[in-house]
């Protein structure tokens, strides 16, 4: 216990971002094999499965002989077209478990692989493709180019200030002095950014600090806030965080669904148990997942675990996560990238991949002169040859969206 105390995790100590690096490595592994097994005919169940079995079978190649803990950061999980929260049937709801996907649904995947408690989660979104192989709509294009802008934007608006400043010591301390944006102001942005394709931001999507065995931490970043509900905290240098945006091709307005919870992750509290599979479903719980999020079906025997749960949750020894959709039933596009901000700017650990914007015609752009201003941003100082090819990709691509200020943009450069 001593010597772990002087360990130090932070991102201070090189083996803290190299063991996000390991575990954000194996959550892309997993992502394009699981949207690879999302097509016509397959169940949500299954693909699921499959998606837990090859996030434990590769973190089980990884740091062979060490005594840390490792394996699932977040369960494999498949959320269909008008679903917000991730979501995993299991094989004893009969009805849920047949679920197949269909063409044209709106999918997002999430999942996610921890080394030694440093978690790393990654959501995308896909669009099951058809036998036609028929082109997105207009209507799928705007949802996908407005999440995907809205999510670019967003990690700009992390940056703390001044962090990439250049010009004279003078002019980086007056950039370092700037107060950092209100978190009514993202949301403020980011919603023009939903509405330049008719879309809106989900209702109170969320971005955490995340720690060491803790994806839930004492900083969050809410996004079009709902009723009672507000952020606490800014992002800093030497954090990691959790970011996530969420875009509705409806009002973005959110309802409780009737389908069964069956996402949970243990809390710090504690409560004595009174009924006996309520103490073996914890006692299995804290063997396998320490405080991680997990799905039922993970658990031993799937039917005990319904109902030794349902005293853990009442206890608040476990949270339970809600299935969330569209309040209107509409279609809902979701990210979420593990990052991490340093001297250098900000790093995407974990994250979705850049989608082909040209396959996405739409009439509709983006034309406020000071969010493409931002999009222009880098995301960090210039060094590596993969932030540049980065920057040569976006570029084009955030012109292309403002066509107006072609022009300018390119006298400010």
């Amino acid at each position: 216990m001593a010597e772990e105390a002087e360990i130090d995790y932070s991102l201070n100590n090189p083996d803290t971002l190299t063991k996000y690096k390991t575990a954000a490595q194996i959550s892309h592994k997993v992502l394009q094999a699981v949207g690879g097994w999302c097509v016509e005919g397959a169940t949500i169940l299954s693909v699921c499965q499959k998606g837990d079995s090859l996030l434990e079978e590769e973190t089980a190649k990884v740091y062979k002989g060490k005594k840390i803990s490792k394996g699932i950061a977040h369960p494999t999980t498949v959320s269909p077209t008008s679903f917000v929260t991730p979501y995993t049937p299991l094989s004893t709801d009969a009805e849920e478990a047949a679920v197949t996907l269909k063409p044209k649904d709106v999918i997002k995947i999430q999942l996610g692989a921890q080394i030694d408690g440093f978690g790393a989660i990654v959501c995308d979104t896909i669009i099951i493709p058809s036998a036609k192989s028929e082109s997105p709509t207009e209507a799928e294009s705007n949802l996908i180019l407005a999440t995907y802008w809205a999510n670019e934007l967003l990690l700009r608006l992390l940056l703390p200030p001044g962090l990439l400043a250049t010009g004279s010591d003078e002019e980086k301390q007056k950039a370092a002095a700037e107060k950092p944006i209100p978190q009514s102001r993202i949301s403020s942005l980011l919603q023009k950014v939903a509405a330049s394709y008719d879309c809106n931001i989900v209702e109170s999507t969320t971005s955490w600090l995340f720690e060491r065995n803790e994806i839930e931490g004492k900083k969050k970043i809410v996004i079009a806030p709902g009723e009672g509900v507000k952020g606490e905290g800014i992002p800093d240098v030497g954090e990691v965080w959790g970011v996530e945006v969420g875009v509705s091709a409806g009002t973005g307005k959110v309802k409780t669904l009737e389908n069964r919870p069956t996402l949970h992750r243990r809390t710090t509290t504690t409560y004595a148990l009174k009924r006996p599979t309520a103490r073996q479903i914890l006692s299995e719980i804290k063997q396998k997942f320490g405080t991680f999020p997990f799905s039922l079906r993970q658990l031993e025997d799937e039917r005990a675990a319904k109902m030794g749960v349902v005293e853990c949750v009442r206890g608040n020894v476990l949270r339970q996560y809600e299935v969330v959709g569209d309040k209107d039933g509409e279609a809902v596009a979701r990210l979420f990238s593990t990052i991490a901000i340093t001297k250098n700017g900000l790093s995407r650990l974990a994250a979705p991949p850049v989608p082909d914007l040209d396959r996405y015609k739409t009439q509709k752009k983006i034309t406020d002169e000071e969010i493409l201003k931002i999009l222009e941003r880098p995301l960090s100082k210039a060094g590596g040859s993969k932030n540049k090819n980065k920057k040569k990709k976006k570029k084009p691509a955030a012109k292309k969206a403002a066509q107006e200020e072609e022009e300018e943009s390119s006298d400010e450069e």
